[in-house]
């Protein structure tokens, strides 16, 4: 294996499952950065050596970039080390927020911070061997609440949250389109039913008219005109004919149907382009019917430049029925956005056919019409008596029914996932929100119990601490008269007697500075009660040398 397949195969297992993308491999850098700078300046106060430093500052870029991979392991490493590397003791927070979205299951994850608390704990008690030891594991315990379990907490119900929303996301996606498919489903059995319903009973209608027709044409006794009539009646049945079988064919298969090769006629254009076909019919049947056309033609999307011809087709139609002889102005303007259709007819020449069939519903198809492509339809009666129809149509919309499904809450199905993206586990989401014969009530329930639990049990761990460290200070200090009330020469055990023992974290160190002590002796070091400042603090030191104080000074020390 060259270097490369190496470098590659070690980077993808340093990756890990997720994607690590630029970005995120530039946050993480900045983060490794930040921290680094914040870790040395906690070693810098707490006056680390050159070589801790360095280490500190390795042990954080490790961490931080191997967190995605190892989340357990990083979190057990770094509450391991912080004791003895002050520098790493703010990434354990970054860590473990980490760990609390990336620890797959409770039981590993509470196993994992257990361990990171006890390695924690443990190693404080030793590396602070000058502290009560009970006082140690009170503020490690405090300090991996605060900086480690807070942090995994929110990061495991953040992560949690943003899984069951995704989850519910997919599954309402997943819906939508079910619900989508069982309505085209019914809708199609529907339209099978209407198409069957028209070629059985419209189509043998159409069919005996054409053939009594075609039987009347060639009557010898008919004169030209009423031949000439009768042909036009003829055409029109079989054009009839011919659309009947387009409609069933769309209905029933969502595809028009192909005419027959060896009808002579065919079927008129359905668009803008057959407007001027179905005047011309409308001439030869006798109506004064006028056509015009102004601007400059645009071609336009399919369904529009259909609804136009309908519009045309239906006003033609209610002129026929309601006012016959009537003349008819059919007007096509092209404008800048839209192509306008108005058709307007006079008042009837005769009285109109009190037989007219009129089902109430062409105008209003035409509305709906216009309506899904994006336009609107106008119909009204017209200056000086008449009717006017007019319609305005975009010259390129798409049909307003095509977006995709909206639930009962007006929500839109999420788009399909892309082929990078993992597929949903519906078994992991399950384990991890462990919805399964739960109730959601009893899982917020016990989500808000632990979370309360863990604020009191943070409440009772502060006041206890503070009540240790004033305690603790209190063994560590005395009053100016204590200390001249003690006399040079008197027995060791009688001063002690009177003094405290100065086990405390605040006389750490101390021993050693100062003026230079009494050869052979050991010396207790207490702080002054009265004399501290804000940078410097009075120490008070009382040596013993064989049983006796041989020598007590008093001295500022630097904080």
């Amino acid at each position: 294996m060259d270097v490369t397949a190496r470098t590659r195969a070690g980077w993808d297992w340093l990756r890990g499952p997720e994607r690590w993308t630029r970005r995120a491999l530039a946050v993480d850098l900045a983060l490794v950065g930040v921290l680094v700078v914040l870790g040395l300046g906690v070693e810098e106060l707490d006056h680390g050596s050159l070589r801790r430093m360095l280490t500190s500052a390795a042990a954080v870029a490790l961490l931080v970039l191997l967190r995605r991979r190892l989340p357990v392991a990083t979190l057990v490493v770094a509450a391991a080390v912080s004791p003895f590397l002050p520098g790493t003791l703010l990434v354990t927070s970054l860590l473990g927020w980490s760990a609390g979205r990336r620890i797959v299951g409770v039981g590993r994850a509470l196993g994992a911070f257990a361990v990171a608390f006890v390695a924690e704990v443990g190693l404080s008690v030793v590396q602070q061997s000058y502290m009560r030891p009970l006082l140690v594991i009170v503020f490690s315990a405090l300090m991996f609440l605060a900086t480690t379990v807070m942090p995994g907490l929110a990061s495991r119900y953040w992560s949690q949250r943003r899984t069951l929303l995704r989850a519910l996301q997919e599954r309402n996606g997943q819906l939508l389109r079910e619900r989508a498919m069982v309505a085209g489903q019914a809708r199609l059995r529907e339209r099978q039913r209407i198409a069957q319903d028209m070629h059985d009973s419209l189509g043998h209608q159409l069919a005996l008219i054409s053939v009594h027709t075609g039987a009347l044409e060639v009557d010898p006794k008919l004169t030209d005109h009423q031949r000439e009539a009768v042909g036009v009646l003829r055409q029109a049945s079989v054009a009839a004919m011919h659309e009947l079988r387009e409609v069933v064919g769309i209905l029933r298969d969502g595809v028009e149907a192909p005419a027959p090769v060896e009808e002579a006629a065919q079927p008129a254009a359905r668009g803008v382009a057959g407007i001027a076909g179905i005047v011309e019919a409308a001439r030869g049947a006798g109506t004064d019917v006028r056509l015009t056309t102004s601007g400059q033609p645009r071609p336009l999307a399919a369904a529009c430049d259909h609804a136009a011809y309908r519009i045309v087709q239906e006003a033609l139609t209610n002129a026929y029925k309601h006012a016959p002889g009537a003349r008819i102005t059919v007007e096509l303007r092209y404008e800048d956005d839209s192509l306008v259709v108005e058709i307007a007819n006079g008042p009837a020449a005769a009285p109109g056919d009190a037989e007219v069939v009129s089902g109430g519903q062409g105008l209003t198809g035409l509305r709906e019409r216009a309506r899904l492509v994006g336009g609107m339809v106008y119909a009204g009666a017209a200056d000086g008596g008449g009717f006017r129809v007019a319609g305005v149509l975009p010259y390129g919309a798409e049909p307003a029914g095509a977006e995709e499904p909206a639930d009962d809450f007006g929500q839109r199905a999420r788009p399909a996932a892309s082929k990078d993206a993992p597929p949903m586990d519906w078994a992991a989401v399950d384990r991890e929100l462990e919805v399964r014969g739960r109730s959601r009530t009893g899982g917020v329930a016990l989500g808000c119990g632990i979370a309360f639990a863990a604020v009191v049990l943070l409440v009772i761990a502060v006041g206890a601490g503070v009540a240790l460290v004033v305690s603790s200070a209190m063994d560590a200090m005395i009053s100016r008269a204590d200390f001249d009330a003690v006399r040079v020469g008197e027995p060791e055990r009688a001063v002690r007697d009177r003094l405290p023992d100065g086990e405390n974290f605040m006389t750490s160190g101390m021993e050693g500075k100062g003026p230079a002590r009494p050869e052979g002796s050991h010396c207790l070091v207490l702080l002054s009660e009265e004399d501290s400042q804000l940078t410097t603090d009075t120490a008070f030191r009382f040596c013993f040398k064989d049983g006796k104080l041989v020598d007590k000074q008093a001295y500022e020390v630097e904080q």
